[in-house]
C-alpha cells in the first residue's frame, strides 16, 4: 500500500485540509492518507488548542465521505511532544512493507532541514510537498533539490485553498461567518459545543 501520512494541529480542519489531503491522495496514487492531530506542538502554545477529544470528533466528521481519508489519534496519546519523527517511525513499525508519504504545506518545506531528526524522516518515509501559494514552483523545486540526497520529495501541483484555522478562530471570535471554511457538519459541531467562545 502507498500510505499518506498528514499531521497538522486541525484547529479546526477545514476545507483547505480536506483538498490537500485528497489532492496529494490522487496525485501521488495513495490508497490512504492518515489525518494525525498532534497533541503539543513543538512549534506553539497549547492554551490556543481544542481539546484533542474535540478535534479528533472534527476530523471523523471532515474526514465522512472521503473513502481514503482516515484520522489517527496516535499523537494525542503520547505525552511527548509531538515530534514528526516519532510518528513516522510509529507508522514504519504499523505498516513495515508499504511505502509511507509524509504531507506537507510549501511552508513547511523552507523549514524542513531544521525539524527534529529529518534526516531519519526522510529514509522511512518520501516528502510530497502541497503548494499553498500560486507561483512558488520554483523556490520549492530549489529546497526539494538540496534535501533530495537524504531521500525523496515530490511536488504536487495541487491548486492551493487559501485558508487558515488561525482565520477561522479570528472570524468565530468576532461572530464573522465561517461556515463556507469547512465541512457542514463540522460547522454544527463548533456552533452546538462552542469550542471556540466569541
Amino acid at each position: 500500500m502507498r500510505i499518506g501520512i498528514y499531521g497538522g494541529s486541525f484547529n479546526p480542519v477545514h476545507n483547505g485540509h480536506i483538498h490537500l489531503a485528497e489532492s496529494a491522495a490522487e496525485e501521488l496514487s495513495l490508497d490512504r492518507v492518515y489525518l494525525v492531530p498532534s497533541r503539543i506542538s513543538p512549534h506553539r502554545s497549547s492554551d490556543e488548542y481544542a481539546s484533542g477529544e474535540d478535534r479528533m470528533a472534527m476530523l471523523r466528521l471532515a474526514c465522512k465521505g472521503h473513502e481514503r481519508l482516515f484520522p489517527c489519534d496516535y499523537e494525542l496519546k503520547n505525552d511527548r511532544k509531538s515530534y514528526t519523527v516519532y510518528t513516522i517511525e510509529e507508522f514504519r513499525r504499523l505498516f513495515p512493507d508499504d511505502e509511507l508519504f509524509l504531507l506537507v504545506g510549501s511552508d513547511m518545506l523552507m523549514c524542513f532541514d531544521e525539524w527534529k531528526r529529518f534526516e531519519d524522516i526522510l529514509k522511512e518515509a518520501a516528502l510530497a510537498v502541497v503548494s499553498r501559494n500560486d507561483g512558488d514552483r520554483e523556490q520549492l523545486e530549489k529546497k526539494a533539490e538540496k534535501l533530495r540526497k537524504f531521500g525523496k520529495i515530490y511536488i504536487c501541483s495541487a491548486q492551493p485553498v487559501e485558508v487558515s484555522s488561525t482565520e477561522i478562530r479570528k472570524k468565530i471570535e468576532k461572530n464573522e461567518n465561517f461556515s463556507c471554511y469547512l465541512d457542514e457538519n463540522v460547522v454544527q459541531y463548533i456552533s452546538l459545543r462552542k469550542i471556540y467562545p466569541n
